[in-house]
């Protein structure tokens, strides 16, 4: 297996770290962790292809996000037979908050939806590949060799997705409505939720900052 990638560039963009509130609650939720794993590839990969339905005339769109889009049904695919080999259930689930919180700022008028939308692609892939990062030394061998497995390729998606954005706005004008993606992003993530799923921030009445079960 090749070395993991570097996660340092991730950790700097992301404007805070998962709280290890959170890691405890997935990891007493893994069954539902799982479901809401495989919800979250299906809409990476029919966000990639509506992005390609909608913008043709980006030919390096086209090709980064085709790619991507075939990475995200295969780790689908992937989920779903670790769910079937134990009999987890595959349930309608509602959607957290979390990626609604992010695009109620994507602006209506072209370029400025590509270019923010683009800016939620990267920082939904960065906080996913942070996520897998923080689980996978507290789950079972199956579990974290597969999150770890998933760490190169969702790196390189959060990396097309700012490199897109960088190729149509000025680095001024990524680098003020990327400010507002992440501060948003950092409400979503240190905010209270009801319900678990794998972007939701922390359960309600949990300090973000309590240790994670078996955290060293």
């Amino acid at each position: 297996m090749s070395a993991p990638p570097d996660l340092a560039p991730i950790r700097e963009f992301l404007p805070c770290a998962t709280p290890p509130a959170w890691v405890d609650w997935a990891l007493a939720n893994q069954d539902l962790l799982l479901v809401d794993h495989a919800n979250c590839e299906k809409k990476a990969a029919s966000t990639a292809l509506n992005l390609m339905y909608r913008y043709v005339e980006h030919p390096e769109l086209l090709e980064r996000l085709s790619r991507l889009a075939r990475e995200e049904l295969r780790h689908f695919e992937q989920v779903l037979a670790i769910m079937r080999s134990r009999d987890v259930d595959y349930p309608q689930l509602a959607a957290s908050r979390y990626a609604g919180g992010l695009r109620e700022i994507v602006r209506t008028a072209e370029p400025g939806r590509l270019v923010d939308t683009l800016l939620v692609g990267a920082v939904i892939e960065a906080r996913s590949c942070e996520r897998f990062a923080a689980l996978a030394p507290h789950l079972d061998d199956e579990l974290r060799a597969f999150y770890e497995s998933l760490l190169r390729s969702e790196s390189r998606h959060f990396a097309d997705y700012l490199r897109l954005a960088r190729g149509i706005a000025s680095a001024e004008e990524v680098e003020q409505r990327l400010a507002l993606v992440l501060e948003r992003e950092r409400e979503l993530i240190e905010g209270e939720d009801d319900c678990f799923r794998f972007h939701s921030g922390v359960p309600g009445g949990v300090p973000p900052g309590r240790a994670a079960s078996g955290a060293p």
